[in-house]
């Protein structure tokens, strides 16, 4: 299931000064129409790094429990091929995102994974509205269950053991529900994660910087590391209804086969995520809490953190998420913590795309300063990045970053230009028209200049 938290990369400007002049601004002003939509061509997905050992662990970890904690008893998959098929009312750009990903999970994770439009098809991707989805699973962006075909029959199952996870023996029959009514990037991320968990593991592990096995909901399409722990989910030597010993046992072998590489790397372990944290994280972050208790959670999420003696990610996402929530109180103290976050994540190997994010706050506050050249050095090094991860909200915001530090600089022409090249990819990233001339005057509204 994918949470429902704040956005990353939005709000920028939550304490910043916004024009408010007579006169309607360069940004503000009546608009051409938008650019066509751009979306990416080709993935690119960076080869795990950790030691198969660690794989291990982690396999184990995702595959024998749930995001709950409860543990599974058994292991389970589908046993022979997948077929895949949407149903509902989905969005244009759903079908295309289906058949790339498709393909990586043939290619990459060397699963047998089809597209059908057979009633029979071992998954049912179902496209509904993001309040059916909501009035179902009010902390659920989209979710998937066992043993139906359709948000009605989940509903009527719901209490049945059919719908179990934990009764589950081996998978036949899958749905996934997806919003319908969200941005193309939004139910393209639901699509990866989603699809993930129903062929693949069922947990998440805040613990895992470079997974979208993480609640964080920073990186939005399959990385390196899922893709290696797809591929050995579904190796010959392991079976739906084993136990966790016995897959433990089998482990080593399959990832060494399919990843000779890790086999004579260092050990690095990381400790658990007490629930405490996740929990403080998610009242911090997600839906039906007050400001100040969203201040509190967030406060709670740090000092556990430090208490737990973290300096890798999750420390860096405790100081994050302090910083979005101080933005409209205390901006100083916010900048503060987007420092100690950028530090962290500097530390922590497989971050490189949560510095991305950092690097959009720390950008903005040097535009509302006037500062186009400081914001330039910080938004060029994760243009590439956001690129390499298919993020375009993430790129969109990055470039309407560029495009207003360019114009602080006095480079007006090239500013125009990245403009332009902002809003194709926040049609895919933020989705309709007002949503995309939104952000637009957001960010616009950072440059003491307009």
């Amino acid at each position: 299931m994918r949470k429902i938290l704040l956005p990353f990369a939005l709000l920028l400007n939550a304490c910043m000064p916004v024009t408010h002049n007579d006169t309607a601004t360069r940004a503000i002003a009546g608009a051409a129409p938008l650019p066509a939509m751009k979306t990416f061509a080709t993935p690119h997905p960076v080869q795990t790094a950790k030691s198969n050992a660690d794989l291990a662990q982690d396999f184990l970890e995702l595959s024998f429990e749930l995001e709950s904690g409860r543990a599974l008893p058994v292991f389970t998959r589908f046993e022979g091929p997948i077929s895949v098929r949407i149903i509902g009312a989905p969005p244009l750009s759903l079908g295309s995102d289906l058949n790339r990903l498709i393909g990586r999970l043939r290619t990459e994770a060397q699963i047998d994974i089809t597209r059908t439009t057979s009633p029979q098809a071992n998954i049912t991707i179902q496209a509904v509205s993001r309040q059916q989805i909501r009035n179902t699973l009010p902390d659920a962006a989209c979710f998937v269950v066992p043993n139906v075909t359709s948000l009605d029959e989940y509903r009527a199952l719901r209490r049945s053991p059919r719908t179990s996870w934990t009764s589950l023996q081996t998978r036949e029959r899958l749905a996934i529900f997806l919003p319908n009514d969200a941005s193309p990037q939004e139910a393209r991320d639901c699509l990866h994660e989603e699809l993930a968990q129903a062929i693949g593991p069922l947990n998440d592990l805040y613990r895992l910087p470079d997974s979208v096995f993480n609640d964080d909901n920073v990186h939005t399409v399959l990385t390196g590391f899922d893709m290696m722990i797809l591929r050995a989910y579904y190796a010959p030597d392991l079976q739906s209804g084993m136990s966790r010993a016995q897959v433990a046992a089998r482990l080593p072998q399959v990832l060494a086969r399919i990843n000779p590489d890790g086999q004579g790397r260092p050990i690095q372990p990381v400790s658990r995520t007490p629930r405490a944290w996740s929990d403080a994280v998610q009242s911090a972050l997600g839906p039906g809490a007050t400001p100040n208790q969203r201040r509190t959670a967030a406060a709670d999420a740090l000092n556990i953190a430090k208490q737990m003696g973290w300096t890798d990610h999750r420390r860096a996402f405790a100081h994050y998420a302090n910083g979005r929530l101080l933005m409209a109180t205390d901006p100083d103290a916010a900048q503060l913590h987007f420092a100690q976050a950028d530090r962290f994540y500097a530390a922590t190997p497989g971050a490189e795309l949560h510095r991305a994010y950092v690097a959009t706050q720390l950008a903005a506050y040097a535009i509302t300063q006037g500062d186009g050249d400081h914001a330039l050095r910080l938004i060029e090094p994760q243009l590439a990045l956001a690129t390499s991860h298919e993020n375009a909200a993430l790129l969109s915001t990055l470039l309407m970053l560029r495009a207003e530090a360019l114009a602080l600089t006095g480079q007006s022409a090239e500013a125009r230009t990245v403009r332009v090249d902002s809003l194709g990819w926040a049609r895919y990233g933020f989705g309709p028209d007002w949503a995309v001339r939104a952000k637009e005057r957001e960010i616009a509204s950072l440059n003491p200049l307009n």
